[in-house]
């Protein structure tokens, strides 16, 4: 399952997706966030029908992850297309989170 943290507005989307199939619930991507904008929750999968610990946006950056993140997205590792890598999603072994903007 695919989930999408974040919103849309007139300056563009801006979102946090976790794939919860690949996911592994480590919080890695909760320790490296400088703004402390994710924490693991615990939420229910329909698809499966058991309890998944995953990150999830705060409520406090939910409607203002453009600029909480904004930090992260200048000035670090450049990946071989020469986009920025924010530290969560460096953090995310499993590779299931990344940003849309």
């Amino acid at each position: 399952m695919i989930i999408n943290y974040g919103y849309k507005d007139g300056s563009g989307e801006y979102f946090i997706v976790v794939d919860t199939e690949k996911c592994n619930g480590c919080g890695k991507c909760v320790e490296v966030c400088p703004a402390g904008v994710l924490e693991m929750t615990t939420e229910f999968d329909p698809e499966t029908l058991e309890d998944m610990v995953i990150p999830h946006l705060t409520e406090e950056h939910a409607r203002k992850i453009k600029y909480s993140c904004a930090p992260c997205k200048p000035g670090q590792d450049m990946a071989s297309s020469g986009e920025v890598i924010p530290p969560c999603v460096q953090a995310c072994e499993p590779q299931a989170m990344t940003h849309s903007w």
